[in-house]
């Protein structure tokens, strides 16, 4: 079997690969990938990634984005918000945004990926999974950025605030909030849960 044909053979339909995974199963990456490219079997998608395309009755599927962060990352530990989640809170955001956040440990700054823009923000320590306590203190620390008058949404997600579990939401804000977050619910959690 040759080389190619042995990288072929671990390629699979829909999966994002970093130039460094495919180098495993190849002799001469960069001449392969080339190959690859020209036959169609993988797609660019971002600097150093490539996605093996996947057919559907409908033409050629993108890539998930959990599955393209995930590679140009080379790590799993992330968190991906869409600020469209905010509007689930019940606050008055209508705005929808094509960019989700990536909270993650290693990048910082925005980047296209498979044509599609995502802005990368580094932080310590990132939550597994999103809770509502948690898209609460986001949204209070993105709270300049939305296009919404910030004067009509903030007392509206202390309101929220108050309404949410008092140790989970302290234990997002310790976890995850900004300086801002903390300030802005101060009021709203009581001393003895904050320092908790």
């Amino acid at each position: 079997m040759s080389a190619l044909a042995d990288l072929k053979k671990h390629l699979r339909p829909g999966q994002v690969y970093r130039r460094k995974d495919l180098a495993r199963w190849s002799n001469a990456v960069d001449r392969h990938v080339r190959l690859l490219l020209d036959e169609g079997r993988l797609e660019k998608v971002g600097a150093g990634l490539y996605m093996a395309p996947r057919k559907t009755r409908f033409g050629l599927a993108p890539a998930s984005p959990e599955k393209l962060v995930e590679s140009f990352l080379g790590d799993d530990r992330f968190l991906m918000v869409s600020p469209n989640a905010y509007n689930s809170l019940g606050l008055g955001t209508t705005q929808l945004y094509n960019e989700p956040v990536v909270y993650n440990r290693k990048r910082h700054g925005r980047f296209t990926l498979d044509g599609r823009r995502f802005d990368f923000r580094m932080r310590t320590s990132v939550p597994a999974a999103l809770t509502e306590e948690l898209l609460l203190v986001d949204l209070l620390h993105n709270l300049e950025h939305l296009p919404e008058r910030k004067a009509d949404v903030l007392p509206r997600a202390l309101a929220r605030a108050r309404e949410m579990d008092e140790k989970r939401l302290a234990k997002a804000v310790r976890d995850f909030g900004s300086a801002r977050a903390r300030r802005l619910l101060e009021p709203v959690l009581s001393a003895e849960v904050a320092r908790a």
